[in-house]
């Protein structure tokens, strides 16, 4: 199953330790496969490849504004995060994931899906979007740019790192971001193509997401992209908690399993399919390959 936890606004230092918190009790099965959902304060990431000549604030200036830098182990360049940017941080086992011909998935189709589902999620709110061949992430399509600017526009961001199996760091989803913070880089290396939001390219008439309702969205759309239910999670304390219970069961002598591990029935997992694809908003997403 896919476990998701909604947690509001968050430092990027506490929230990089709580990623390697939750790497290390996936990696011991301690818990599930994990989807953390959140927002930062301004802060820029540098990833593994990234070129500081990419960072076009000086550290005066950033610093005035509060802004923090961080270099990360990460794959990519410079990302900016901040408020009304919906940041995802999947903590999944890639071993319990298959791909479409039933082999364990690698790290290209994890991207691959996780584009997908925020896809899927921009297509729910009437924005279409897609991929750009050679260049991650999800971007705004032809039909949604005026014909006075580039045909794509970058709306989300992604970044991964892979050990012992293990995913860490994620996504971004720019919903109501002040696109004027991305001034201060030259975002993810590409200097010939813009930055967009969900609230500037969505129809008119339609209300704009809260990150909750965002957030939301986004789990749902995993759980059908890596075909697992998803179950929401109230708090970390909870999380942290059904852990320790999990650890203690496995490590306790006097604690004995009893018979095999619970299977959903087969009828459970049909209507959930039914479920799934009733909920599902868009089916036939035009892509960039």
């Amino acid at each position: 199953m896919i476990q998701y936890l909604y947690l509001g606004r968050m430092g990027y230092a506490e929230a990089l330790a709580l990623q390697q918190e939750m790497v290390e009790l996936r990696h011991q099965g301690s818990i599930d496969n994990l989807l953390l959902l959140l927002e930062h304060p301004p802060v820029l990431t540098l990833g593994r490849n990234s070129n500081r000549g990419n960072v076009l604030a000086t550290d005066e200036m950033l610093a005035r504004k509060g802004v923090t830098i961080h270099e990360i182990n990460r794959g990519g360049d410079v990302t900016y995060h901040g408020p009304g940017q919906l940041v995802g941080y999947p903590i999944f086992d890639l071993r319990s994931l298959t791909n479409a011909s039933g082999a364990r998935l690698g790290p290209v189709d994890y991207v691959r899906r996780m584009e997908e589902a925020l896809i899927r999620l921009c297509a729910g709110y009437g924005v279409l979007t897609g991929r750009v061949a050679g260049r991650t992430g999800v971007w705004t399509t032809a039909a949604n740019a005026p014909e006075n600017r580039a045909s794509e526009k970058k709306i989300g961001a992604i970044g991964v790192h892979v050990s012992r199996g293990i995913t860490s760091h994620g996504f971004a989803l720019n919903v109501t971001t002040d696109l004027r913070d991305f001034q201060w880089i030259v975002p993810c290396g590409i200097a010939d193509r813009e930055v967009t939001s969900l609230e500037l390219e969505m129809p008119a008439a339609q209300q704009v997401p809260t990150l909750e309702q965002a957030a939301n969205a986004a789990a749902r759309h995993f759980g059908q992209v890596f075909a697992q239910p998803v179950f929401a999670v109230a708090t970390l304390d909870e999380l942290r908690s059904a852990a320790q219970a999990r650890q203690k069961q496995s490590t306790d002598p006097d604690i004995q399993q009893v018979g095999v591990p619970v299977q959903i029935p087969a009828e459970i997992q049909h209507l959930n399919q039914l479920r799934s694809r009733a909920g599902d908003e868009h089916t036939d997403t035009p892509v960039d390959a």
